[in-house]
C-alpha cells in the first residue's frame, strides 16, 4: 500500500472511530442536549458533506472528549453543559452572521459561539451557510499558507 493511501486509510479509521465517539456521547446525555446536539450535527453534515468529525481534550472529567468538525481545520465544536448546547466556531468573528446566530463569546476577537437552550429553535438555513461558511474561511486561509510557502 502507498504511503499516502495507507494515510487515506489510517483517517478514514480515526474518523469512523470519532464518530462512534459522538454518537455514543449524544446517547450517553438521554435528554434535550443529546436531541439538540444530534440535530446540529445532523445540519453540519448536510451544509459539509466533507466535514470530518473528531473527539478532541479527552480527560478524566470528560472521558468522551468534546465533539469537533473540522474541515481545513476546525469549523466548530459541540460541548455540552447542563443549561446549554454550546457551538464554537473557531474563527466565528471572521464569518458573516446576517441572522445573528451568534449569542455567545461576542468579545473575542476570533471565536463566536451559539448557545442552545432548552426548547430553543435554531434557524436551519443560517446555520448551516455559518458551517459553510466556516469551511471556506478554512479553505482560504490554508490557500493562503499554501501560497506563502511556495
Amino acid at each position: 500500500m502507498k504511503p499516502t493511501n495507507r494515510k487515506k486509510v489510517e483517517a478514514a479509521r480515526s474518523n469512523i472511530a470519532s464518530s462512534a465517539n459522538i454518537t455514543r456521547r449524544i446517547e450517553e446525555l438521554g435528554d434535550w442536549r443529546s436531541e439538540t446536539l444530534a440535530h446540529v450535527r445532523q445540519l453540519i453534515h448536510e451544509a459539509d458533506p466533507g466535514i470530518v468529525e473528531e473527539c478532541k481534550w479527552v480527560k478524566p472529567s470528560n472521558p468522551s472528549g468534546v465533539p469537533i468538525w473540522s474541515h481545513d481545520g476546525i469549523v466548530c465544536t459541540g460541548e455540552t453543559y447542563k443549561q446549554v448546547v454550546k457551538l464554537t466556531f473557531a474563527r466565528g468573528a471572521s464569518i458573516e452572521d446576517p441572522k445573528k446566530l451568534f449569542n455567545s463569546s461576542l468579545e473575542g476577537s476570533t471565536r463566536r459561539a451559539i448557545d442552545l437552550r432548552e426548547g430553543e429553535k435554531i434557524d436551519e438555513a443560517a446555520f448551516k451557510q455559518l458551517i459553510s461558511a466556516a469551511a471556506a474561511a478554512n479553505q482560504a486561509e490554508r490557500a493562503q499558507r499554501a501560497g506563502r510557502k511556495k
